[in-house]
């Protein structure tokens, strides 16, 4: 397994007779073979590398004996090295990709899409859509399928890369605690959420370059369709656009809390509570039926008013239909 100099061009047995030099002060072949568990030979192959990549030496009064240069400016030279060659990477990159342009300004319809298939396939697609862009991505969120990308570290490396994420979530997503809190965790800090009613279909847009949407749902093996700019990608970018400015702005808590135009929105048992009112129920009704205690469904009821900003019920109901908290079908009447 490569070490973490992998990254300069060392193998593990380079590594680690670099670092036992550098622990050592200094040490012939034969012992640095037996501290290393390798044959001479092979300690020796890895001396050679590393004194031509300029890591050690061996002093013409002493010799078979090895020395290791001061890391400070030795790894530094190597670090600049391979600096410059991934900028020339770049460029080459850069250059590539204008004359893919040049030669390909009428792509063939059917290199505009791809279909994907099974659910590693559709993961591995999804994350390097995200890891592409070079911007922004955009996602819509309702709930399952698509994600945004919960993978540690993933936030700081888009942040890293200058790359800003804007995503909409219905709002039944914030039913889910554990779906909540792992799009906290998703977002970085220049990062934007909005939330609205309802998200018809899940969507991930890479810049202006690539679209992702579902092609089956539940019950049926995972597959997305892959969108390839063009005039295919711009009715994707128009309804995100659409479906962010109907949405409201959400702010995640350092605590876990999350809070809609600046105000906590209720929680699942909330809306329980609520939509069980709208149907019909009266306070002891909905205790009953969800197993709570009258005084905690008035608690809960008083709180919904307060976050509402509203002195009645029936202004409450007018509210969470208004702001799509609950459904305007209510909910049958399970227990009197």
């Amino acid at each position: 397994m490569a070490g973490v100099l992998a990254a300069i061009g060392l193998d593990e047995r380079q590594e680690s007779a670099y670092r036992a030099l550098v622990a050592a002060g200094g040490a012939d072949v034969t012992e640095l073979a037996r501290r290393l568990s390798l044959t001479e030979p092979d300690t020796e192959r890895a001396l050679r590398v590393l004194e031509g990549q300029g890591l050690v030496t061996s002093p013409a009064s002493r010799s078979g004996h090895w020395i290791a240069a001061p890391p400070g400016a030795a790894l530094g030279a190597l670090l600049a090295h391979r600096r410059h060659e991934l900028e020339r990477a770049e460029l080459a990159a850069v250059t590539l990709a204008r004359e893919y342009r040049a030669e390909a300004v009428e792509p063939a319809v059917h290199d505009l899409v791809e279909v994907v298939s099974g659910a590693d396939a559709v993961a591995a697609r999804l994350r390097r859509l995200r890891r592409g862009a070079a911007e922004e991505v955009r996602a819509l969120i309702a709930g399952e399928g698509l994600t945004i990308g919960r993978a540690d570290g993933e936030a700081e490396e888009r942040a890293a890369r200058g790359v800003r994420l804007r995503v909409v979530i219905g709002r039944e997503f914030l039913a889910s605690p554990a779906a909540v809190t792992g799009l906290g965790a998703a977002l970085g800090r220049e990062d934007r959420a909005r939330v609205t009613a309802r998200v018809a279909t899940e969507l991930v847009i890479a810049d202006r370059a690539a679209a992702m949407v579902p092609l089956t749902g539940r019950g049926t093996e995972p597959a997305a369709l892959v969108v390839h700019g063009g005039g295919l990608l711009e009715p994707l970018l128009g309804l995100f656009e659409a479906v962010w400015r109907e949405g409201s702005p959400l702010r995640f808590g350092g605590d876990g809390t999350v809070s809609e135009d600046g105000r906590p929105c209720p929680d699942a048992t909330d809306l329980q509570v609520l939509s069980l009112l709208l149907a019909g129920l009266t306070d002891a009704s909905v205790a009953k039926q969800l197993d709570l205690g009258l005084r905690t469904v008035q608690r809960r009821v008083k709180r919904m008013m307060e976050l509402s900003g509203v002195s009645t019920r029936l202004q409450l109901g007018w509210y969470a239909y208004e702001r799509g908290w609950v459904a305007r079908e209510a909910p049958a009447r399970a227990r009197p």
